[in-house]
């Protein structure tokens, strides 16, 4: 398998109710090799008749040559059900257009997919013990599958969606960012930075905490030890030290040579 094959690869349809954003995949693979125009207008066709010159017969032999790769690149994104359908279609542009008119969803399928991705997304939080990356990824899976159905969140939207989402802890982050940044220009990698760097010094800080804490309690035990033995060395010293009875007053009755 070449390089390029593999690369489309991870594309390969499945038809799991999400056609458009593959053909969306597809549509920029395609047009980063600069096949899209055979998916637009298809391979020039010249009648019989007609008498061409090399240079004319050279660029359709190109556009020929360019459409069969673009064909090989669509085959190797199928699943092998779905090339068996499109086997006969001659050119890129007829592959396309049958992929399109038979698993491109229905409006009415679309407005129902982006109704259940608008309530995903309106009730989306970050979870307690999730990092930043993963929150970030998750919203932007959803923004990104409203998108392929319709409507296009924006950034602004995002920017405000996941400030307004953060756990507590983030709390102060976020009102500095409010505060210091205009949330309209904001970008979502600039935001994912910010928050990351945030992020990097409160895991930095409670480690600095924790290992703090070991030390102090390392330190304290020791003093425990060591107090704990001495003091009991002290009290023996005094239990075996004799003294006179006579000469001591009594707690209770106030008198000489015992006591309670």
């Amino acid at each position: 398998m070449t390089i390029e094959s593999s690369f489309v690869q991870p594309a390969i349809l499945k038809f799991d109710g999400y056609y458009d954003h593959w053909a969306m995949l597809m549509e920029n693979f395609l047009r980063s090799k600069e096949y899209w125009g055979l998916v637009e207008n298809g391979v020039p066709v010249v009648a019989e008749d007609v008498v061409l010159t090399y240079a004319q017969r050279k660029h359709i032999e190109d556009q020929q040559l360019k459409d069969l790769k673009a064909k090989n690149y669509l085959f190797h994104a199928l699943d092998r059900s779905i090339l068996e359908t499109i086997l006969n279609k001659k050119t890129t542009k007829d592959i396309w257009d049958s992929m399109k008119q038979k698993f491109q969803g229905t409006t009415r399928v679309k407005c129902g997919n982006l109704q259940a991705l608008r309530k995903e997304f309106e009730i989306l939080h970050m979870k307690s013990g999730e990092i930043v990356n993963e929150y970030f990824s998750r919203t932007l899976a959803i923004a990104n599958k409203m998108k392929v159905n319709g409507e296009d969140k924006g950034n602004t939207a995002v920017v405000e969606k996941i400030l307004r989402s953060m756990t507590s802890k983030f709390d102060y982050v976020v009102c500095s960012i409010e505060e210091s940044k205009d949330l309209d220009t904001l970008t979502i990698d600039e935001l994912q930075s910010s928050l990351l760097v945030h992020e990097q010094r409160m895991t930095s800080h409670v480690l600095e905490e924790e290992q703090a804490l070991k030390v102090t309690h390392g330190d304290h035990s020791r003093s425990r030890g060591r107090g704990h033995g001495n003091y009991k060395g002290r009290g023996r010293g005094r239990n075996r030290r004799s003294f006179d009875k006579a000469t001591v007053e009594c707690y209770n009755c106030h008198k000489l040579g015992h006591f309670a």
